[in-house]
Parts: C-alpha cells; structure tokens; sequence
C-alpha cells in the first residue's frame, strides 16, 4: 500500500473519529436537554419506499441503521479486500500480528462479557457488543498526540481493527440474523450470480456493480439477514485491478469516492442517532447491571488482555514481531486504545436488542468502555512516547 494512500486513510479516519466524538457527545446533550422530544420524534420519523408491491417502510433511525450503514459495510469490505491483494495483509509476517492481536481482542472480550453476564439470560445476547473496534474513532484519539507517535503504529492498529471488523461481519452474520426468507434470498442469490459475472468478465464500470448492489441489498433486507452485509458482499466483486497498465483501479475509485462520505457524514449521523441516552434517574445500580457492566468490563480489560497477552504470546513463540520503531509500553497503550469500540459495538447493540432499556444499557456500557479505554490508552502512549 503507498504511502501516501496511507496518510490519505489517516487522515480521513483521523478526522472522522473527532466528528464521531463531536455528534456523540451532541447526541448525549440533546438527548439530555428539553430538545429531547424533537430528537426522539426525529428518530421514529417513518419513511416509505415503495415500487409496485415491492414496500420499505421503516423508521429514520432503521434507515440510518440498515441504509446508510451498509455503506459504511461497503467501504470496509473493499479495505479488506485492498489490503488482502495489494496491503498490510499481503504476506504471513505481515498478517500474523494483526491477526494474533485481533484474536485476542475478540476473544477475550467475549469471555470477560459472559463471565460477567452468564446469570442474565437477555444479557447474554450482547455477547459480541466488546468485540469490536471503531477504526475511525481510534486513529481519532491516537492523532492528538501528533508526531509522537510512530506511523508504523497506527498502521499496525488500522490493520488490526480491520481484521476486528472482519471478524465482527461474520459474527453478525452468524448470530444476529432473523427468520429468513427463501424467496428473497433466492433472488439475492441471482444479484451475486450477476456481480461474479460481471467480475469474471472484467467489467470496470461502476454503475452495473451499484445498481446491482441496491437490488442486493433490499434483497437481503427482507431475507431476514442484515441488510449491511450486502454492502460487504458487493465490495468483494469490485475489480481491484484495471483494464490495461494506464487504468484506473475501480475498487480504489469507489473507496476513494467513498471514504468522505462514510468518515464525515455516514458515521457522524449513526453516532448521532445511536448515542443519545437519558441521563434521567441513572444511578449506581445501572452501571452495575450485568450487561453494563459486562460490555463496560469486556472493552476496557478485554481488550487491553486479549491484544497485549496473546501478541506478547505470539512474539515469544516467533509468530510475530512488533512493528518497526514500536516499543512494548508502546503497544500497550494501543491495546488500550483497542477498547474503543462506540460505532460497530452500538452497531451489534441495535441487532441484539430492540427494546430502550436494553439499549440504553448498551449506550452506557459503550460509553463508559470506550472512555476508559480511550483515557488510559492516550496517559500510557503519552508516557512512553516522554521516555523513547
């Protein structure tokens, strides 16, 4: 991956992690002020799409949920597949540690969660909200401490966090669907059946993979399996490589196209509208729920175990090795900044719960986990960046 593609990635997630920040925290004061009753109205606002007797009808917040996120989806599936072909994830000495750190970072989580969580029947369904990482906000927290830190590091954390969401598409793919639906699936089926011809016969176009794409998606929408996943679907059949030695990659076309609108306003308006709780009658006992609790701890100890132990692990047994110019202390506070979760952990929350005292809890416990981790990770970067 050049260099400068990769400043460019930087900068773009660097960026959208503050206004991620910026949204959530209007989000939590909105929500938390007299205007409180426009922005809730605002949320269940219902909005129909209908051709013939083909119907979408759903409130603003699914649409933002299930439409403009499986753009988001859309955008990390072309990251994978760029960085499998052409990146960071190329060959096994580049792979290794993003994988051994990722793994850790999903897997302990999950545990501190269940351990956590194990009693409480409808908590366990959040399971999987610690595992997962928010790129966008990370890389946010990281570039406030400018040159201090090594390039080499937040590349090692773009690409771990990038194997993180991988892993959580399957997740969700695995555990969160509904009831399925043969008819829809079968006719989605047909869409996939069109993008690997299309694919097959190396057509660089763009506009037949889109138009496809939506039919995809709505496809899946009424198939009972998320929406989103259509997204991660149509970016695996995206060219990579062009027509001739003088083309334009079509993949790097839509990602390039595509990164601004995700980082500055896709993920912005999912904070937005994710990220308002009511502060109103919380106290102590709240945060001590099992599920509060459990994805507060799984983010905030999950992570920084999973990915600092396993990694260490893995450099003892000669697996991997840390990146160029990156000390141990160093990587700690990465593996702290791994906590952060916010975007794809209240993403995971929407599918496991659809009541507001259950998501609620899981705003709190996002919240709080992604705090702490974002807290400690930069006083622990910050100090071993003073000593190297």
């Amino acid at each position: 991956m050049p260099r400068a593609m990769i400043r460019e990635f930087l900068r773009f997630e660097t960026i959208g992690g503050l206004l991620l920040f910026a949204a959530a925290a209007l989000a939590l004061i909105v929500e938390n002020s007299p205007l409180h009753v426009l922005y809730d109205k605002l949320l269940t606002v219902p909005v129909m799409v209908q051709i013939g007797e083909f119907i979408i009808r759903k409130p603003m917040l699914l649409w933002i949920n299930d439409g403009l996120m499986a753009l988001f989806f859309l955008l990390i599936g072309l990251e994978i597949k760029r960085e499998i072909f052409e990146g960071q994830l190329t060959t096994r000495e580049q792979i290794s540690l993003p994988v051994i750190a990722a793994l850790g970072g999903v897997i302990l989580p999950a545990v501190i969660f269940s351990f956590i969580s194990w009693t409480d029947a409808d908590a366990m369904q959040g399971w999987a909200i610690p595992v997962a990482t928010d790129i966008a906000f990370a890389l946010g927290i990281i570039s406030l401490m400018g040159n201090r830190i090594p390039e080499s590091l937040k590349i090692a954390l773009m690409a771990i966090a990038i194997i993180d969401d991988l892993v959580a598409i399957v997740i969700i793919a695995l555990f969160y669907t509904d009831n399925l639906s043969v008819t829809s699936l079968g006719i989605a089926s047909i869409c996939v059946v069109i993008l690997f011809t299309l694919n097959r016969f190396r057509v660089v176009s763009l506009t037949p993979y889109m138009l496809v794409g939506i039919v995809l998606w709505a496809c899946v929408l009424k198939s009972g399996v998320h929406s989103t996943l259509a997204g991660v679907i149509l970016a695996f059949f995206i060219p990579l490589r062009p027509r001739g030695s003088t083309g334009v990659s079509p993949l790097r076309t839509l990602e390039h196209n595509l990164h601004p609108w995700v980082a500055y306003a896709i993920l912005p308006c999912f904070a937005f509208a994710n990220a308002g709780v009511s502060f109103a009658g919380i106290s102590l006992d709240v945060f001590l729920q099992p599920l509060t609790l459990g994805i507060a701890a799984g983010l905030f100890f999950g992570n920084q175990i999973g990915v600092f132990g396993l990694t260490a692990l893995g450099v003892a047994l000669k697996l991997c090795k840390l990146p160029e110019g990156v000390g141990w202390l160093q990587f700690y506070g990465l593996s702290l900044i791994m906590g952060v979760g916010f975007t794809m952990s209240l993403f995971i929350g929407t599918l496991a719960y659809d009541d507001i005292a259950h998501q609620n809890a899981v705003r709190l416990g996002v919240l709080f986990g992604s705090a702490l981790s974002a807290i400690c990770g930069v006083t622990v970067l910050r100090v071993a960046s003073r000593n190297r």
